[in-house]
């Protein structure tokens, strides 16, 4: 299996399980803000971030205008916004609580969306040419 529908399949998922997570205890959300607060939290939230954006860089950083560009930027994502959490936690933590009230649903639906779209391009279930 190549790169991309592993990670395809890792990343649908994940979004997938973290949407029906979020969406059946909305309370989580106000518990990782919170934990936020607590310095060890945020380093280990950091460096996991990093983490997983740099080995998703290395291993997929293909600029393709199809599926594999959606893993690429979640890849970036992870990477900016653990590096920021890390260098800027703050202001970081203040930008990301601002976002999620103001988008929660936006960002619940596309989670759902991305997620639902990358297992079809890894699985096949709905032709989509």
């Amino acid at each position: 299996m190549d790169n991309s529908l592993f990670l395809a399949k890792f990343w649908g998922w994940y979004l997938l399980i973290f949407f029906l997570i979020l969406s059946l205890n909305p309370k989580r959300i106000k518990q990782i803000f919170d934990d936020l607060a607590d310095q060890k939290f945020l380093i280990t939230t950091a460096f996991i971030g990093i983490l997983i954006g740099l080995l998703n860089i290395l291993f997929h950083n293909i600029w393709e205008l199809n599926y594999k560009l959606i893993i690429t930027l979640i890849g970036w994502f992870a990477l900016i916004i653990g590096l920021a959490l890390f260098s800027f936690p703050k202001g970081t933590v203040t930008w990301l609580a601002y976002i999620n009230v103001k988008l929660v649903q936006v960002i619940y639906t596309l989670l759902f969306l991305v997620g639902i779209y990358l297992l079809n391009i890894a699985y096949g279930i709905i032709l989509l040419e």
